[in-house]
This record gives structure tokens, sequence and C-alpha cells, in this order.
């Protein structure tokens, strides 16, 4: 799931280095925390959180293939 996140948020991020994916699994439910630099958060949220909102409903479709559960926090 870390995988995907990365390759999905990667392309839309400038400051890669500061781009950190932490996974956390407890029983079915996986936490994933994405922290960016603050010029990046803009892009990866997009205009009125559309984009993600989109890479929310990927994820969660990946999670249901798995049948898990996925959070995904966006942060600094």
């Amino acid at each position: 799931m870390k995988d995907l996140l990365e390759t999905i948020v990667s392309p839309l991020v400038d400051h890669k280095d500061q781009m950190e994916i932490t996974e956390q699994r407890r029983g079915n439910q996986t936490i994933l925390n994405l922290r960016l630099a603050q010029e990046d958060m803009g892009r990866v949220i997009g205009k009125g959180g559309k984009r993600a909102t989109a890479i929310r409903v990927i994820m969660k479709a990946k999670a249901f293939q798995e049948r898990r559960r996925v959070t995904i926090n966006i942060g600094e």
C-alpha cells in the first residue's frame, strides 16, 4: 500500500527528498501518514481537496482488493 501511495504522489511533488510515508498496520486496518514540504501540500491536496479525495478513493479500492481498511493522513 505504501508503494502505491508513493507512486501516485511522487510525480506531484517538487521536494521528493522531504516526502515521507509511514505505514502502520493494526489487524485489517492500515494507516498511511504522508508528510510533505509545505510547498507541495497544495499540489497534493488539490483545489477543494479534490486530488486528495481521488488519492483516497484509489487507495480504498486497493485496500478493498486486499480486504483491508485504509486511512491516509496528509500533513507537514
